[in-house]
């Protein structure tokens, strides 16, 4: 039985997850000063990898458990949320910075993951493994 290595695969389905979500922050942000404009973000990658029916397998008991590391979350109250500018669109430029920052960080972590697993398989190439 054979097996395959993924990680190139789902590396590329991110970057192209990120590049959909940095667009449409780029947007946003185009669109500050447009009267009625309405932010728009794209869903999380974790929502877009579960419609395609992949899920995380264990291969060992002693693997941990994902079900149970789930962190909460709730919707945000109007009065925790950033203000919006004057023209009465409904972006904060601010948010917008930081989900910018946000996909720039996972970019960077993606890149390195790649770059450590490519040295790992050209490691094992060369040793005859």
């Amino acid at each position: 039985m054979t097996t395959g290595v993924y990680l190139f695969d789902l590396a590329s389905q991110h970057a192209r997850y990120l590049a959909t979500r940095q667009a449409t922050i780029a947007g946003n942000v185009a669109n500050a000063n447009t009267p009625g404009y309405k932010a728009r973000d794209v869903m999380p990658f974790a929502q877009v990898l579960a419609r395609t029916g992949l899920d995380m397998a264990s291969t060992a008991k002693t693997h941990i458990d994902s079900q149970g590391t789930r962190i909460p979350v709730r919707e945000a109250k109007s009065s925790e949320t950033w203000e919006v500018l004057e023209s009465s669109s409904a972006v904060s430029l601010e948010q917008e910075m930081l989900k910018a920052g946000d996909v720039s960080r996972q970019h960077n972590l993606d890149t390195a993951v790649v770059k450590s697993f490519h040295r790992m398989l050209m490691a094992a190439v060369r040793s005859g493994s």
